[in-house]
């Protein structure tokens, strides 16, 4: 049986490629990427588009190098 947890899928809000394990989308429940995952959490609770790039940014700033 193959392992799907390296195989890249394409989230179907923003497009891009992702390998890690997916969000369930708050909207409909569907997989999707981690990122949009966030910005979805973080949209429901009234943050702006221009805090979301921040607030990922030290997501990923802080986890890089560790998967």
């Amino acid at each position: 049986m193959k392992d799907r947890n390296n195989e890249p899928r394409i989230c179907p809000k923003c497009g891009q490629a992702y390998t890690a394990r997916p969000a369930l989308s708050r909207v409909d429940n569907s997989p999707i990427c981690p990122d949009c995952g966030t910005r979805e959490a973080l949209e429901s609770i009234g943050v702006g588009r221009e805090e979301q790039d921040k607030i990922l940014g030290i997501i990923h700033e802080k986890y890089e190098g560790e998967e």
